[in-house]
């Protein structure tokens, strides 16, 4: 149910996030990766990754011959390929990817990293749903800490004054030689909660 936590934005104060559709070939990483799934080692994957494990030394020992490393025999590192399991491209199936953040240099400090989206992926192909607020960045991290920062008993004029207090958007952009200050609240709030706390 975390996953489904980044709803709540839908009706808060800031802009309703629009959804954007893509179909097509496999393009859309769940978050980083195409969809994938873990196997178990097969004969198959085995052989490739110890083919790329020789490829690899040969490559590094002909670059520094000074300091060639000692290949390891096939069987050997074939037996030990065999016991790892491999990611390897799903053919069909769901993923539902949460919104993504971390915290860095306190509990406070939201970092954005990737939006939530749904994908289904049919031999080779994708459909995918992806969440899109506008600027993805500050939208995010500053809903964040209006979700997580906030006291929910208040009005929710007051806690966005909170929001900008505390978490504040402003920002100096450089275009073409020209200094603009911006204050990304004005961009990612509803009209109504820019009149309010302005």
């Amino acid at each position: 149910m975390k996953k489904l936590t980044f709803l709540k934005a839908f009706n808060s104060p800031f802009k309703r996030p629009k959804l954007k559709w893509y179909y097509g070939k496999t393009a859309i990483g769940t978050p980083y990766f195409y969809p994938r799934k873990w196997v178990k080692g097969t004969p198959k994957l085995a052989h490739k990754a110890v083919m790329e494990y020789i490829k690899r030394e040969e490559s590094y020992n002909k670059l520094n011959p000074k300091y060639a490393r000692k290949i390891k025999p096939y069987d050997e590192v074939y037996q030990e390929k065999l016991r790892y399991e491999y990611a390897v491209p799903k053919k069909i199936g769901f993923d539902f990817v949460g919104l993504g953040y971390k915290t860095k240099w306190s509990d406070t400090d939201y970092r954005f990293e990737w939006a939530p989206l749904l994908s289904f992926v049919f031999f080779g192909y994708q459909i995918a749903v992806m969440v899109i607020a506008p600027e993805q960045h500050h939208y995010w991290e500053a809903w964040l800490y209006y979700e997580k920062n906030t006291d929910k008993t208040k009005p929710a004029s007051e806690r966005i004054q909170i929001c900008r207090n505390e978490f504040p958007l402003k920002c100096t952009v450089y275009s073409q030689g020209v200094e603009t200050k911006v204050d990304y609240y004005n961009t990612v709030l509803k009209a109504k909660y820019i009149y309010e706390t302005n």
